[in-house]
């Protein structure tokens, strides 16, 4: 049996239509899915408030926390979580279906440092965390919106690594993955040019795939497809 989910929209900000790196279309949960969400989501679920959040009480605990942006169906964030028990990882995803698997991942896991929002990443990085609350944001192969005319919806622009930089704590790290070098040379040219981080690869450097990152599933199709992967790790200063 299928489940049948129809996505709202999100509200716009501050009145005006905002341009979004996503687009949501009507989902589908399986069976599992559906009762993750349902049975699963008021344990590892957080309900998107619009106000300001205290991350640690999530967690019943006081732990550097770990921001993954997009995490599909939450692979690299459970893998994450798994490897590095000491601190405490939030993920963000739109799509129902691939939190639906999240979460039934991390309940099989028996992952209490795991935590997962479903709604619009940067709408929770404004509204609901406080600068220098993270120790790092992780944005593994997003859309890199391919035709010229939708490059706009690019998340990786000026504004949005700038509220991202905020957020980061001092020595706090922006890790960032992808499989197609037109994006990696924008997203070189916009963090080189962010005054509040410095590439540890240098100028325009990548590093090799970090241990803490698990080989995903765009990652494989891509390098199948003869693209380089390209990882960029960025430092705050």
């Amino acid at each position: 049996m299928i489940v049948r989910v129809v996505n709202k929209p999100f509200t716009a900000v501050d009145g005006r239509r905002e341009i979004r790196s996503f687009v949501l279309r009507e989902g589908r949960l399986t069976q599992s899915q559906e009762r993750a969400m349902r049975e699963l989501w008021p344990k590892y679920g957080v309900d998107y408030t619009g106000a300001p959040r205290d991350l640690h009480a999530l967690f019943g605990r006081r732990a550097p926390c770990v921001l993954e942006i997009g995490f599909g169906n939450g692979d690299a964030l459970l893998h994450a979580a798994s490897a590095d028990p000491a601190r405490d990882h939030i993920g963000i995803e739109v799509h129902a279906p691939g939190v639906g698997r999240a979460l039934t991942g991390i309940e099989h896991a028996h992952r209490n440092n795991v935590r997962v929002y479903r709604h619009d990443a940067l709408e929770v990085l404004r509204n609901e965390i406080a600068s220098s609350a993270l120790a790092e944001v992780r944005i593994y192969f997003p859309d890199p919106w391919h035709k010229k005319r939708h490059h706009k919806r690019r998340l990786v622009n000026a504004e949005n690594i700038a509220l991202i930089a905020d957020r980061l704590r001092a020595g706090g790290l922006l890790h960032l993955a992808t499989d197609w070098l037109p994006y990696a040379e924008q997203m070189w040219d916009v963090l080189d040019a962010e005054p509040a981080l410095r590439n540890r690869a240098g100028a325009r450097g990548a590093v090799p795939r970090p241990d803490w990152r698990t080989q995903t599933r765009f990652e494989s199709r891509g390098i199948g497809l003869g693209h380089g992967v390209f990882d960029l790790l960025y430092e705050r200063r």
